[in-house]
């Protein structure tokens, strides 16, 4: 049996045509603009991804993200299998504990990133798009003898985000995630040198609504939970200003959790063997993460922000590349970058798309001197 997850082409489209053939209802609403690539068939805006966005951060608006995968997992031995392969602690998961954890290959790179919340028989694993179906086939090559059962749920469960403490009287719906970013778990530890960190803002929250029944519980959501929708632009906005990486856009075949501050989240530091779990302690306690997360505030003048993936240059030379970039309905243009761990973090960057050149001011989230831990003074931790 295989040992690291099939993430070739072939597997890929096979984990795709499980909500390839979905349209969300939703972009027959007024307004609604088709989203483009991996997340193409649910509404990107509804004609002011500002404004939606405003709302979204104040617990106004919910935003359809049916476009994410769910696997799920029964049987009495699924905590266990998920605690042995993965980075979190979840062994003892309690009920309606939301959590957050990561599979890794040998070297200790991300390989899925994935949202989980346990119900009591059944264990969710909630994952960005086009990933379900991988996940779920190297999850169930790793069951051996155990009584686990695994399966590609994403044409059952489709997938709502909003900030908003929102109840449904008679509604049959799925359990609700809601975000532990960015507090540090337990077993976690922080990367980020900052003592308010922008993400505490957020209430961010998933819910698993039956997939036949999504657009019925919208319209609910808008005539008696009083909340407006909302396109993936408007979710974007509130990811990006709280620093919180995404498996689609942060992350690559060569990230490591260090990068991304995700020690924090996903990854407990005093748990036993896992894969990957020799190089995420060694950086950790002895090295440095080659490359770290950082945030920018963008040069508005344009008017525009830069498309993923635009170089950035620091004294001419190319040191990373944004990974995203949106127009904050308060903070104007920002974007998430990854780059060289030695930067300095004082520099004030360009990012050059194209023809067009943007001042980047860069914030601190993964510090250049982030790992190295051992012989540190002890007690001492960064918030």
């Amino acid at each position: 049996m295989s040992t690291t997850p099939d993430n070739t082409p072939d597997t890929q489209a096979a984990s795709d045509a499980s909500v390839a053939a979905f349209v969300s209802p939703l972009l027959s609403w007024p307004g609604a603009v088709n989203e483009g690539g991996a997340d193409a068939g649910i509404p990107a805006h509804y004609g002011a991804p500002l404004r939606e966005g405003r709302a979204l951060a104040d617990g106004q608006a919910f935003v359809d993200l049916s476009t994410w995968g769910v696997v799920t997992m029964t049987g009495p031995d699924r905590l266990r299998l998920l605690h042995s392969l993965s980075s979190q602690g979840l062994d003892r998961l309690a009920e309606q504990t939301p959590t957050r954890t990561l599979f890794l290959d040998l070297q200790g790179r991300i390989e899925f990133d994935a949202r989980v919340i346990d119900d009591g028989t059944t264990s969710f694993l909630i994952v960005e798009p086009h990933r379900a179906g991988a996940l779920a086939a190297w999850l169930d090559s790793m069951r051996f003898m155990m009584r686990v059962e695994v399966a590609d749920a994403t044409q059952q469960w489709a997938v709502a985000g909003s900030n908003a403490e929102w109840t449904l009287d008679g509604a049959d719906l799925g359990p609700r995630w809601v975000d532990p970013w960015p507090q540090v778990q337990p077993g976690g530890y922080p990367y980020s040198v900052v003592e308010e960190h922008p993400g505490a803002e957020n209430d961010w929250r998933l819910d698993l609504i039956p997939r036949d029944q999504w657009e019925q519980v919208a319209k609910r959501l808008v005539a008696e939970a009083g909340l407006s929708p909302a396109g993936l632009m408007a979710a974007e906005q509130l990811r990006v200003a709280a620093w919180e990486p995404s498996q689609a856009h942060e992350m690559d075949h060569k990230s490591i959790p260090h990068e991304l501050d995700l020690l924090r989240t996903a990854v407990h530091m005093n748990k036993g063997c896992y894969k990957g779990q020799e190089t995420v302690a060694r950086v950790h306690n002895l090295g440095h993460p080659p490359r770290r997360l950082v945030f920018l505030d963008l040069d508005g003048m344009e008017h525009t922000v830069p498309s993923p993936g635009a170089p950035i240059l620091a004294d001419g030379r190319t040191i990373g590349s944004v990974t995203s970039a949106v127009l904050h309905h308060e903070a104007g243009p920002i974007a998430l970058a990854v780059i060289r761990r030695n930067v300095d973090p004082s520099l004030t960057l360009v990012v050059q798309d194209g023809d067009t050149s943007y001042a980047a001011a860069q914030t601190t989230i993964v510090a250049p001197d982030a790992g190295s831990v051992v012989g540190r003074p002890q007690g001492i931790r960064r918030l």
